[in-house]
């Protein structure tokens, strides 16, 4: 029997997680919370309503899994019959006639090879049970729906009231490209309607931010299928976008005491065999062979940074090192997995690494988590923090995986920061400390890292001179603020909705000369603007004033100057605000005061 967890009640009341039991309690005692444990409970017991009227509405239907996921739940499944968007309120609509049928939710375990016999003319039921180990299994019943299941799940299905069947999608069998697609239905449930109301608004919302869509009509880059999946392709203004950001990173990189390094887009094979990302990370590498020997293109920029480490001869009064690089990286990554900038194949990291003394962890880490905070701010990203330990595939001694775990936690305990603990997510190699931004909508996204290494410097052998004279191992830090720029810009043209910071915008100033009289003095204008290294345009084409007002707005440039008779005597600009459309006459020392302190808004 499953226990009921923490944030489902009863009267009033928190059930004891230890000692009721989900079967011993009718569903008019229990009321629902959006705490996480309830949720898992309410959207996994839905993925079975929602598994139960696809089989009653196609009877050939087979399932493979249904899990839980971030911001709800799918399950994946093989019918005869195409299923596509417009079916979903036809499942919608069975479900809740499921509903009104008070269907109890029965739980039953029996032994693997009992399962294998009861389940002998399912194809993709064997295929769960290859990854299931021997033993008693549960199954749970409602209806005459079963299927292979750990719970826990409502005890009725009664109870499953607030849900939202969101989209239909392809997936292949076990996440394997040789494999079969199979439908995926994503669906969402929530304790009560009116959150469900609101994550739906945020749904509808996030999909006017659509970075894919915004870049399109914003012209910031491209796909095409000629070049390759996951291959972006920059656009003339996200290149300029990009290249500010990129330049503005660099000053901050320097200013912090970062040299600047760059590594080989690939290296020998034998080299990621010592690192161990050939044995642990092999499957997401890409691989080539030149005068018979093999080479791997570099899905990491470490160790190119190691290579640079072991250039020279190095002492305890050079640590701590700080090597950085604009890293361009390739991953395997499976086709039904990409999505815009989000999951791409080729990709940019911020990468840098700094070697230091075990005694300098502490400090360093608190200085590139001030970093951190300075970027999160100027971009006006809420983020928290996390702790990623060691994983199932790791390499090195568990006792030194255990010191820098907590030299991580002592490094946020000291300085009062707050953070959660992610079991099992560090990177094979080392801890770390993961930044997980909140954007405009709510959503948490994973972005920068920090990483301790005690794993990789022993490895390659890497020393330095310490004060006795004597040969001492270095620690080797890896970290990512944005973590990469394909990544971090689809996530602040979603958070800004294509409203970009002035210091980053890739057009900053539009010019609108009202006639052809006025095209000399909108170009001076420009061309002082330019000198300031500010993108502006002069937007003199043979179209009327308010069309190419119009243009302008609908390519979110931050400033519209509009520019006539007056304007050009008095040598002012009507600045226009394109939200409240509203103009507003200013000098020009005013103007480029304005601008000033536009720019002056980074604050890193």
């Amino acid at each position: 029997m499953e226990d009921i967890v923490i944030g489902i009640k009863r009267d009033d009341e928190i059930i004891d997680t230890q000692t009721a039991e989900i079967q011993n309690i009718s569903g008019d005692e229990i009321h629902f919370d959006n705490s996480n444990d309830a949720l898992e409970i309410i959207r996994h017991s839905t993925a079975h309503l929602m598994a139960q009227a696809i089989k009653k509405l196609y009877p050939d239907a087979k399932f493979f899994v249904g899990p839980v996921i971030e911001d709800g739940f799918y399950y994946d499944f093989r019918t005869a019959e195409k299923i596509n968007d417009e079916d979903l309120k036809k499942i919608e609509k069975e479900m809740k006639s499921l509903i009104k049928k008070k269907y109890p939710i029965e739980q039953y375990s029996i032994s693997k090879s009992d399962v294998l016999e009861k389940f002998a003319d399912d194809d993709l039921k064997q295929e769960v049970l290859k990854r299931i180990e021997d033993g008693n299994i549960t199954i749970y019943k409602q209806g005459e729906f079963e299927d292979l299941c750990r719970g826990p799940h409502v005890p009725n299905t009664k109870l499953l009231h607030n849900f939202k069947l969101t989209r239909v999608a392809g997936a292949y069998l076990g996440g394997d490209e040789s494999r079969e697609m199979l439908t995926r239905i994503y669906g969402t449930a929530f304790a009560d309607k009116e959150t469900l109301k609101e994550h739906l608004s945020m749904i509808e919302e996030a999909k006017k931010r659509d970075h894919r869509k915004l870049a399109t009509d914003l012209k910031l880059f491209t796909f095409d299928e000629e070049v390759g999946a996951g291959l972006p392709i920059w656009l003339p203004n996200g290149s300029r976008l990009r290249s500010k950001l990129e330049s503005l990173l660099f000053k901050a990189h320097r200013k912090r005491g970062y040299q600047p390094v760059r590594g080989p887009e690939m290296l020998k094979s034998d080299v990621w065999k010592v690192s161990g990302h050939y044995q642990n990370y092999g499957e997401n590498m890409y691989f080539t062979t030149i005068d018979d020997i093999e080479y791997g293109i570099k899905p990491m920029n470490c160790l190119g940074h190691i290579k640079v480490y072991q250039n020279d001869v190095r002492s305890y009064r050079d640590l701590p090192l700080k090597f950085f690089e604009y890293g361009v990286v390739h991953r395997h990554e499976m086709s039904g997995a990409m999505h815009g900038l989000f999951r791409v194949r080729e990709f940019t990291q911020d990468d840098a690494h700094i070697f230091c003394m075990p005694s300098q962890i502490k400090e360093n880490v608190m200085e590139v988590l001030s970093f951190v905070d300075e970027i999160m701010k100027s971009f006006k990203f809420e983020y928290s923090l996390e702790i990623s330990t060691r994983p199932e595939k790791a390499i090195g001694d568990e006792k030194v995986w255990e010191i820098a775990t907590e030299g991580l936690k002592e490094a946020l305990d000291e300085n009062g920061i707050s953070y959660g603990i992610d079991e099992g997510g560090g990177a094979f190699y080392g801890p770390k400390i993961d930044i997980k931004i909140t954007d405009a909508l709510k959503r948490k996204w994973q972005c920068g890292t920090i990483q301790v290494d005690f794993n990789l410097p022993e490895r390659f052998m890497l020393e330095y001179t310490d004060e006795n004279n004597e040969k001492a191992r270095p620690v080797m830090l890896h970290r990512a603020i944005l973590g990469s720029f394909e990544r971090f810009i689809g996530i602040l043209i979603e958070h800004v909705a294509g409203e970009f910071p002035f210091f980053i915008a890739p057009t900053q100033v539009i010019i609108v000369p009202i006639a052809d009289a006025h095209l000399d003095y909108a170009k001076e204008v420009a061309s002082e603007l330019m000198a300031m290294e500010i993108d502006c345009e002069v937007s003199s084409k043979n179209e009327s004033l308010n069309k190419r007002i119009r243009v302008a707005e609908k390519q979110r440039v931050p400033m519209i100057l509009v520019l006539g008779d007056e304007e050009m005597v008095n040598k002012t600009v009507a600045l226009r605000d394109r939200r409240e459309r509203k103009q507003y006459n200013l000098s020009k020392a005013e103007f480029y005061k304005i601008i000033k302190e536009k720019m002056d808004e980074v604050h890193f």
